[in-house]
């Protein structure tokens, strides 16, 4: 197997920064406190993470800060886009639940892709919390990380927004929908 190029020409990086700080700026009220020159010195600190939040961005993700995690210094990049982003929708939960598929498979799982993009899916909790700070997903849903005792029984669950209300679903894991994607996060 090759090894793929997980790093961003200067390029690359100097436009995904504009991106990232435009729309800082433009969303305030998702990050209180924090200022973008620590977000960037961060960054350019850890020029690592810039590879998995340019994949985000091209996915459409639409990554932005929400949290600045004060225990262990780090700022934590949610998908922020309005709905689920849409290069990564029509997946089903895992490769077990793709396995188990006889007829009509998808191309991909949710916890595989997230890996491959070197994000995490967000939880339940962290999905609520993000729907604090606007509409989301209101056409579509969202896989989240599913408890272990629900997967083991072949569940898996996802949200959404309808009647200005979060919703929490299961479904079967194995499951996938033209509007079905996930959210992940990416601590820098």
């Amino acid at each position: 197997m090759t090894k793929r190029n997980t790093e961003l020409s200067l390029e690359q990086r100097e436009e995904l920064l504009r991106t990232l700080k435009a729309r800082f700026e433009k969303n305030m009220n998702r990050h209180g406190g924090i200022e973008w020159t620590e977000v960037q010195a961060k960054l350019e600190a850890t020029p690592e993470k810039l590879w998995p939040l340019n994949e985000m961005e091209v996915t459409g993700g639409e990554p932005d800060v929400v949290v600045h995690d004060k225990e262990t210094d780090e700022f934590i990049f949610y998908d922020c886009s309005a709905e689920s982003p849409k290069g990564r929708r029509s997946v089903c939960y895992d490769r077990e639940a793709l396995e188990s598929r006889k007829k009509h498979k998808p191309e991909n799982n949710a916890l595989e892709m997230a890996t491959a993009l070197g994000i995490e899916l967000l939880t339940e909790e962290q999905y609520r919390e993000l729907q604090k700070l606007g509409n989301f997903d209101t056409k579509t849903s969202s896989w989240v990380k599913t408890p272990a005792n629900i997967r083991k029984l072949g569940g898996a669950i996802f949200c959404d927004r309808r009647y200005d209300t979060v919703f929490v679903y299961h479904n079967g894991a194995e499951s996938y929908y033209a509007a079905r994607g996930f959210r992940g996060l990416l601590r820098v």
